[in-house]
């Protein structure tokens, strides 16, 4: 609950309109995710033609190490959330956790620009922006959600899309933007902006401080995973399972809870991380790819950078589409694409964009002269796999938890992003696959995950768990905007 401090009590006469904090927490995230994307999408590039060119003569190892540690940069930011959610949830609340983490953020941005030739300092930059980047992200969606109850939770669904707009239109403007800036002005001007764009997102979410709803944080939880985890151990063999021992020092909700966390990991955790090996190299293996293609579009020059536009642009076109067009006929034709189909299928979708990739790699390696434009088709393909895969698995996660192991199952879902990106970062460190070779070898993963989550699929049991117990129903504001977690 909110103490009167913190917020106004709700009216009648406003369930109709959104609260009037929303949009501090909107043009917060707009400003925060133009500042992440034009860092990181012209990452590979800036370690590639700047930061490296001395001290890596040879580019094709100086790509390789580019690429490497872009991806173990990705991995941090996909493994802080953990630290920022457990913060903010048991600790701090979200608001305090946003605001210090954004100005640690503010922080890791200015070191970009100040330390341009300097890698321990940039290097350093990079931690701080991937703790704050990854530190709000699950304390931002779920604020939104916050700040509704049961007089305008009609709202929430839309608020979320708006919200998970917001995160794309930012995407788009900072792809087709930063990179022209870091060719017409240098990498200060242009790791320098996303700053300004930072400091002015935390400016504008403080502005709102007297209108958020704060939800306290619950401290210690006695009956956590861990705790069940570890109470299991210690009283082995009690049951047929062998989670039923810590039935002895917690309730069964909590057990079955964790019981189900193991569950869905085992179908997620060896699958899921053969998808974000493909996503995330869209700012690292097809940038390089794209730097040995011809950039010249009619009287347009495209930065290899700027192609990274096309996935936030389609996203805003295709989730549309296919939700509201292509799964209802399916389902009237007899066929529901449901979330088990949709996975594997996303999987093998995605393996075939890097096929496309891959042979177009096979053609530059024989000196033949491609358009820059010929990746539209891959992102394209991509982007599909990304709806099929990326918005359908975290909603999954979501709804087959108990309301206990929620937020856990959404931790165990970002981790499956970091693990994929610490491997990528591993392989491209070592230079196992260059060339046509890694395209294909990604490619050929991501379909053999397809085929063994498919399989396993055939045997899992659904047990979908919405936010209703016997004391009533949750609000819906414990619901976060399943499909920008990872973006």
């Amino acid at each position: 609950m909110a103490s009167p401090s913190t917020a106004a009590a709700p009216t009648a006469t406003s369930s109709a309109r959104f609260p009037p904090q929303i949009p501090f927490i909107i043009g917060n995230e707009a400003c925060e995710r133009f500042s992440f994307y034009g860092m990181r999408n012209i990452l590979t590039v800036f370690l590639i033609d700047y930061l490296l060119r001395n001290a890596v003569p040879d580019e094709v190892a100086r790509s390789a190490q580019a690429k490497s540690l872009m991806h173990l940069f990705m991995a941090g930011v996909y493994f802080f959330p953990l630290f920022g959610g457990y913060l903010a949830d048991r600790w701090l609340g979200k608001y305090k956790v946003i605001l210090s983490l954004s100005l640690v953020y503010c922080l890791g941005h200015a070191c970009l620009a100040i330390f341009e030739n300097n890698a321990t300092g940039f290097y350093a930059g990079l931690v701080l922006i991937s703790l704050g980047s990854g530190g709000i992200k699950p304390c931002v969606s779920a604020m939104v959600g916050d700040q509704f109850n049961e007089s305008n939770k009609h709202l929430v669904k839309k608020v979320f899309a708006i919200f998970y707009w917001t995160i794309n239109f930012g995407s788009f403007f900072a792809s087709l933007t930063i990179p022209l800036t870091l060719k017409h002005f240098g990498p200060a001007v242009a790791f320098g902006i996303p700053g300004i764009l930072m400091f002015i997102a935390t400016v504008i979410f403080w502005m709102g401080r007297h209108h958020y709803v704060r939800v306290p944080p619950t401290g210690p939880n006695p009956h956590s995973f861990l705790k069940v985890v570890g109470s299991a151990l210690r009283h082995r063999g009690q049951g047929s399972h062998w989670l039923d021992g810590a039935a002895k020092e917690h309730p069964t909700e909590s057990v079955e809870g964790a019981k189900a966390v193991f569950r869905i990991s085992a179908l997620l955790l060896p699958t899921i991380p053969f998808f974000w090996m493909l996503f995330d190299q869209k700012a690292s293996t097809w940038v390089i790819q794209a730097r040995a293609m011809d950039p010249q579009v009619g009287p347009i020059t495209f930065q290899p950078s700027q192609m990274q536009f096309i996935n936030p642009a389609l996203v805003m076109i295709l989730i549309p589409f296919l939700v509201g067009v292509v799964y209802p006929a399916l389902q009237r034709a007899g066929w529901e694409l449901t979330p088990l189909r949709r996975m594997p299928l996303g999987l093998a979708v995605g393996a075939f964009s890097y096929v496309i990739a891959g042979y177009y790699q096979v053609l530059i390696e024989r000196h033949t002269v491609l358009n820059i434009s010929w990746q539209l088709l891959p992102y394209i393909v991509l982007t599909v796999s990304e709806i099929l895969v990326s918005t359908t698995g975290l909603e999954f996660a979501y709804t087959q938890a108990p309301r206990e192991m929620k937020g856990i199952m959404q931790s165990v879902w970002l981790l499956t992003s970091s693990l994929a990106n610490i491997a990528v970062a591993i392989a491209a460190a070592l230079n196992v696959f260059t060339g046509s070779g890694q395209f294909f070898f990604y490619g050929g993963l991501a379909l053999l995950a397809a085929v063994g989550m498919a399989l396993m699929a055939r045997k899992f049991e659904v047990r979908d768990y919405y936010q209703l117990d016997t004391s009533g129903p949750v609000p819906d504001r414990a619901q976060p905007p399943l499909a920008s977690l990872n973006k």
